[in-house]
């Protein structure tokens, strides 16, 4: 089944310029900024309407995921597909993601952010990142493979785990291809269901513009603009290391699979105005899986890439742990030797995984690296504490693109998507307004 929806505030006749979602998300972000800047009591005030809308969008996640993994593997029916997709998704995953530590490494090394600041690390208020160092030492290969499988069956749907609820669908979707015809009443009715959720997804984000709006004036009003002045060279470093990243490497790997990456990302410039005003990717994750869907790739491919991606294929998160670590290291006058650096490279590898599907996973990463490279004063993370907040904005928007190029790539290599198609939906129907589409054959 091909979920054809709309965008929200989509009707058969020709939207006004004003009308648009985008549009509107960005006068919100504007408003916003405006009014955390010049009012910053107001602007901290508003924080409840931007958590107000990540929560409403939280609240349809799961069963969003749930419905989507479910019957795309039920309908898929040929169960060796599913695994197929599965190794694809995580061979792409562990290059990409292992790839975007070495760029933040290579770029630290080239532009050193941080010379010339000589911080003594005895001055840091190590308190200030305390709780984030408990939280990453709490986390452990044994702790997280034990935290995807939820308490019970329903439980998986109320923790809001990601990744509990990937374990839970795909366990019920093969349940369901097992029975065969015998499942296909369960299939129907999941299907409509699934219909039921998205149309609920596109009322959801007529709030979109409050919640964008609550969350930027809280950012800026907290925060405020100038806090970026003293760690200006590191947050720029960080955003043109992110664009340098997603515009020519994804940009190469999109070529390469016979689409432009400029137009992936004018398709999908809603989504990452949403992720922008909100800080946070999951915000857009139900559209993100919807326009994806819509533009020609298999639901199969995007029920399993999508949200396995979220938590595995942090692309920002990752440019963002070496260049932070490295600039950190740079501030205090630690000089790190080559086999130092490929220390850090090779615990960030491994910790940017165990801390996957967790809250603030960039900064509870990062804590997980400098605790078992000795050279980088845990403490120095004191230092960027101020700017994280605008710098989790390029993560998020970074992450979400990585997995929007992912899911392509993966129904590119599964043979199961028509380009042709895909090129014209994205370029044509930037706006988000695409056609109902005919069917998608399923992946394999």
């Amino acid at each position: 089944m091909h979920i054809a929806s709309s965008e929200p505030g989509e009707s058969a006749r020709p939207q006004r310029w004003y009308s648009h979602l985008y549009f509107q998300v960005l006068v919100a972000i504007a408003l916003g900024v405006l009014i955390g800047h010049f009012r910053p009591d107001a602007g901290e005030a508003l924080k409840p309407l931007g958590d107000a809308f990540i929560k409403l969008v939280k609240m349809v996640i799961a069963p969003v995921i749930f419905l989507t993994i479910t019957t795309g593997i039920a309908a898929m029916r040929d169960l060796k597909s599913v695994g197929r997709v599965a190794a694809k998704a995580f061979a792409y995953f562990l290059f990409f993601s292992s790839l975007a530590l070495v760029v933040g490494l290579i770029v630290a090394n080239v532009v050193r952010p941080g010379h010339g600041l000589n911080i003594d690390p005895a001055t840091l208020d190590a308190s200030k990142v305390a709780l984030y160092s408990e939280k990453a030492h709490e986390t452990s290969l044994t702790g997280f493979l034990m935290a995807m499988i939820p308490e019970t069956f329903l439980s998986s749907m109320t923790e809001g785990n990601i990744l509990q609820v990937l374990v839970v669908a795909i366990l019920f979707g093969v349940s369901l291809a097992m029975l065969g015809d015998r499942g296909a009443p369960a299939l129907s009715l999941l299907e409509t269901i699934s219909l039921v959720f998205f149309k609920l997804v596109s009322i959801v984000m007529k709030a979109a513009p409050i919640g964008a709006f609550g969350a930027m004036a809280f950012t800026i009003g907290k925060y405020g603009v100038e806090s970026l002045a003293n760690l200006a060279g590191l947050v720029a470093t960080f955003y043109l290391t992110s664009a340098l990243f997603v515009f020519v490497v994804l940009g190469t790997v999109a070529r390469l699979c016979g689409f432009s990456i400029f137009a992936l990302v004018a398709y999908l410039k809603t989504e990452l105005l949403l992720v922008l005003g909100t800080s946070s990717s999951e915000s857009a994750l139900p559209l993100l899986m919807e326009k994806l869907e819509r533009a020609g790739c298999p639901r199969p491919v995007v029920g399993l890439v999508v949200p396995t991606g979220y938590s595995f294929n942090l692309d920002g998160t990752n440019i963002y742990m070496t260049l932070a670590a490295l600039f950190i290291a740079q501030a205090c006058n630690v000089h790190l030797s080559l086999g130092e650096e490929l220390l850090l490279l090779g615990v960030a590898m491994l910790s940017s995984k165990g801390a996957a599907g967790v809250t603030g996973a960039g900064f509870i990463t990062l804590a997980a690296t400098l605790s078992i490279v000795p050279s980088v004063p845990v403490a120095g993370m004191a230092l960027i504490l101020g700017v994280d907040r605008f710098m989790s904005e390029c993560r998020s928007l970074t992450n979400f693109i990585g997995n929007a190029v992912a899911t392509v790539v993966v129904s590119r290599w599964e043979r199961s998507i028509d380009m042709e198609r895909f090129r014209a939906v994205i370029a044509n129907r930037g706006d988000g307004h695409a056609q109902a589409a005919p069917p998608v054959v399923g992946a394999g």
